[in-house]
């Protein structure tokens, strides 16, 4: 499975910028769908009603899954790759 890797820093509440990328079957071209997977993931992380748009996530490129990525995106759809400030 090939899927598409969207870079995504967010400004949160705090200041403080977190990083991760959205991690999407590479089928998935609709840009809206991809921030809607964000938008849901900033909820978890309190920080819901940040933007999240365009300007705050962008396609990186796409690669192949990793197994530890797999499960998740059958089960829903995108799997969240944390990198700097996401707790």
């Amino acid at each position: 499975m090939q899927v598409a890797v969207w870079d995504s820093y967010v400004t949160k509440k705090d200041g403080t910028v977190m990083h991760f990328d959205i991690i999407a079957p590479q089928e998935v071209k609709d840009a809206d769908v991809i921030y809607n997977y964000g938008k849901e993931y900033l909820k978890t992380k309190d920080q819901e009603g940040q933007p999240f748009t365009a300007n705050e996530c962008r396609f990186c490129h796409v690669e192949a899954v990793k197994p530890e990525w797999e499960r998740e995106i059958k089960q829903q759809g995108y799997f969240i790759f944390e990198m700097e400030n996401c707790d």
